[in-house]
Formats: C-alpha cells, sequence, structure tokens
C-alpha cells in the first residue's frame, strides 16, 4: 500500500473529476434547460443577470473543475515520472545533507500504481550503488533512501568497517566467476562532519563505475550485537535472497539499514534518487530567535546530479 499522502492525493483527483463530470452530465443540462424554460415564459427576453444566475455553477463544481487538470497532472508526475522527497537524517551524508530536496525518478525501476502498487511495467532493476528510494521494511507507509550495496544473489560482509562482496554468478558463467572483492575506499578528509561529538573520517568510495563520498566515526563500535540475523551465515555477513536488495546508507556508523533489519524486497522499490533540486540550511544554535525549522541560508552549490 501507498503512504497516505499518496493515496488522498488520488482519492482527491477523483473526488474531483467525479464532481466535475456528473455536473457537466448531470446537472448543467439542467440548468440549461431552466434557462431556456425562462426565456419561453418571459416571451423570448431575459435580463442577462438572470441568465447568469440560472446557469452560474454551484460553488462545489466551479472548485473541481478548475482543480482537477492541476491534480490529475501532479498525480500522473507524482506516479510514475518524478516525485520530491526531502532528507530528514543525515544517515546519507556526505551525499545527501538534512534540508536536501531531492527528485526520484520513478520509472527507473518497476513501473507501480499509486495506491496498491502493484506493478504496472517491468522496468529496470536497481543496480550496485544506486541511490534508492523504497518503502522501509518493518512500516511500509515510510520512505527510506540509502545506497544499493547488494543484489540478489550477492554475497556480502562487513567487517572492520569495509565491505566485501561476491557477486552473483550466472548459472552459464560457473567456473569463472569473481570471488570475494573488498570495496575500496581512499581518505579524503578529517574531522568536516561530526557525530554526537566524535569527528568522523570522510571517504571516496569505488564500487564498480560509481564513485562516491562515505562518513566513518573511528570511535564508534561495529554494532555487531544488533545486526539482522541469517541462517547459516556469520553474524557479519548476508546472502542477498532472490527478489531482493541490500541497502546501507553512506554515514555508515550512524544509519539503521540492511545491516540491522535485513532486505528490501523488490516489490518496495518507490525510484532512484537523481537530482537536488533544492537544499536548505538549517542552524542548530541553541540562542536562534526563529524556530529550527525555518532555514537560514540556501546551499546553491549542492544543487545538481545525484551519484
Amino acid at each position: 500500500m501507498a503512504g497516505y499522502f499518496a493515496i488522498f492525493l488520488v482519492m482527491f483527483t477523483l473526488a474531483s473529476g467525479l464532481i466535475w463530470l456528473l455536473d457537466a452530465r448531470l446537472f448543467a443540462p439542467k440548468r440549461r434547460q431552466q434557462v431556456e424554460d425562462a426565456v419561453a415564459a418571459a416571451g423570448g427576453k431575459l435580463p442577462e443577470e438572470t441568465i447568469e444566475q440560472l446557469t452560474k455553477e454551484p460553488w462545489l463544481a466551479e472548485t473541481a473543475r478548475s482543480i482537477f487538470p492541476i491534480l490529475a497532472i501532479i498525480t500522473v508526475l507524482r506516479s510514475f515520472l518524478f516525485e520530491p522527497f526531502q532528507i530528514p537524517s543525515g544517515s546519507m551524508m556526505p551525499t545527501l545533507l538534512v534540508g536536501d530536496f531531492i527528485l526520484v525518478q520513478k520509472f527507473a525501476y518497476d513501473v507501480k500504481d499509486p495506491v496498491f502498487r502493484k506493478t504496472l511495467y517491468r522496468n529496470n532493476t536497481p543496480q550496485h550503488g544506486d541511490i534508492a528510494v523504497f518503502k522501509y521494511p518493518e512500516q511500509p507507509t515510510l520512505d527510506y533512501i540509502k545506497r544499493i550495496i547488494g543484489l540478489p544473489g550477492d554475497r556480502i560482509i562487513y567487517r572492520d568497517k569495509q565491505f566485501f562482496i561476491e557477486k552473483a554468478c550466472p548459472a552459464e558463467q560457473q567456473g569463472n566467476c569473481p570471488g570475494l572483492e573488498q570495496v575500496r575506499y581512499s581518505f579524503t578528509s578529517d574531522g568536516e562532519f561530526t557525530q554526537q561529538g566524535l569527528p568522523q573520517r570522510r571517504y571516496t568510495e569505488q564500487f564498480g563505475d560509481k564513485q562516491y563520498d562515505i562518513l566513518i566515526t573511528p570511535q564508534v563500535p561495529e554494532q555487531k550485537q544488533s545486526y539482522y540475523r541469517q541462517a547459516t551465515t556469520a553474524i557479519d555477513e548476508w546472502i542477498v535472497p532472490e527478489g531482493h536488495y541490500f541497502a546501507v546508507g553512506d554515514n555508515r556508523d550512524n544509519s539503521r539499514d540492511s545491516r540491522f533489519w535485513g532486505f528490501v524486497e523488490e516489490d518496495l522499490m518507490v525510484g532512484k534518487a537523481v537530482f537536488i533540486w533544492m537544499s536548505f540550511e538549517f542552524s542548530d544554535n541553541p540562542d536562534r530567535v526563529l524556530p529550527r525549522w525555518i532555514p537560514v541560508g540556501v546551499r546553491f552549490n549542492r544543487l545538481g546530479r545525484l551519484h
């Protein structure tokens, strides 16, 4: 099932369209007939004010006629093409910051209906390194955004704050498959970001043909005791089931992701994050007068395509 806003938008669009249609087919002809009867009763002449009064649309019908085309366009765009999202947390830092507004390409993966989320058209599937939006498996009314690390059939190990991946190997390639490979990263900077007062290190990670930055907090230990346990594998190892994906935040020590709650079903995928179209800066100063939800600036340098 889709989120509440998506359901509300679709229902509101259908309601306004139905009201407009009923008025156009049932009540508008009756209003026109009333005018004709009134003209005939008046001997063929009727003041313009009286005609306008008799033909005037009810407020509800006039409003529905005005807003239905706009709502229909928004519903189609949001459901099948692009949907805007706001980043509410720091789990994808430094790639995405709190206050970033992104566009998610809905048709990048399977196209689904906006209410029941049944697949209407089979398109592409998520790839390694994609930034994907999906319905949170533990509460499907919430949208989550993470980076896809594992595809169906991949074997994944997260050890000493590094990922090792053995990619799924098709049957026809058996005997010539790559083994376990480290997802390598290189040091970029130190101290630019903090996690609860602890300095974080910024690294550039290379995953296939994708390159992006991640954050690691050296003083925060791995939370292995909280990891999702999969039968027949080690505590820090997972094998992605068919039809599922393994999704992780770029802020590795400050992200609740597949390491903790498991895999993302294919049907829960919403789309691929492709563009930052606005980025607001907020102040953490406790002495500020304005509420914290009011931005103090715009980060124009962050606008652009996502990688």
